[in-house]
């Protein structure tokens, strides 16, 4: 078993990286404060109009980054790109309520990351295990049952215990730690304070270190286990 701090959650979240995320201009990052860009503002103003060609500008902006943040959720391509595809027409539908001082960015993936929520309670009411459950082409490991003894890389690795946080937290270490938005843009697309974003993150990041030390023990016992039965 891997150790995986902090840091490895970056950098593994830097190794996913796509040339998608390129596509923001740099004044849009997420690390870039609460400003808007001047190119944002006069896309929002411009889709509040009606513009339709404007608000498809949005959509090339942030389409493959929200893409990226549903699949943190929902690997599932299909399933991932229908909801980012009912994002967007939420937002359009929604866009006079927007305010235009503020960034389109967080808004939006407010939207996508509640419609994902809600995804994911209808099928847990259905009875069925859906968070992360298509690790792998062919594995769905429930993070109670998994067997560590089956060799997954560290991406699966991370995905299986992160699934063993609650919802509220893993969602912020998602958002913070893999995603790598600003405390100030995790409060707005969770809609919560900052101070509530900070306790909540480093009470994740503690949950996610004592599940991946229970799973590495569980490795350990496991291997010693087969060893003495040599």
């Amino acid at each position: 078993m891997r150790i995986v701090t902090r840091k490895g959650l970056r950098m593994l979240s830097m190794s996913e990286s796509d040339a998608s995320d390129q596509s923001l201009d740099a004044a849009d990052s997420p690390e870039n404060g609460e400003a808007p860009s001047a190119s944002e503002v006069r896309l929002v103003h411009a889709a509040r109009n009606g513009d339709h060609d404007a608000f498809g500008q949005l959509v090339l902006r942030y389409e493959a980054r929200v893409l990226k943040v549903v699949r943190r959720f929902i690997p599932e391509l299909e399933m991932a790109t229908d909801l980012v595809q009912e994002s967007f027409l939420r937002a359009f539908e929604r866009i006079e309520q927007f305010d235009p001082a503020r960034r389109f960015g967080p808004w939006l993936f407010r939207l996508a990351v509640n419609l994902t929520y809600d995804h994911l309670r209808k099928v847990r009411r259905r009875g069925r295990w859906a968070l992360f459950s298509d690790v792998g082409d062919d594995r769905s490991p429930d993070p109670a049952v998994a067997d560590p003894r089956v060799e997954l890389d560290l991406s699966q690795e991370v995905q299986v215990v992160m699934a063993e946080i609650p919802e509220a937290y893993r969602q912020v270490l998602i958002l913070r730690d893999l995603e790598g938005f600003c405390t100030s843009e995790v409060a707005a697309i969770t809609d919560r304070s900052e101070a509530t974003i900070r306790w909540r993150l480093a009470e994740a990041r503690k949950m996610f270190r004592e599940a991946w030390e229970r799973r590495a023990r569980r490795a350990d016992k496991t291997q010693l286990s087969q060893e003495v039965d040599r």
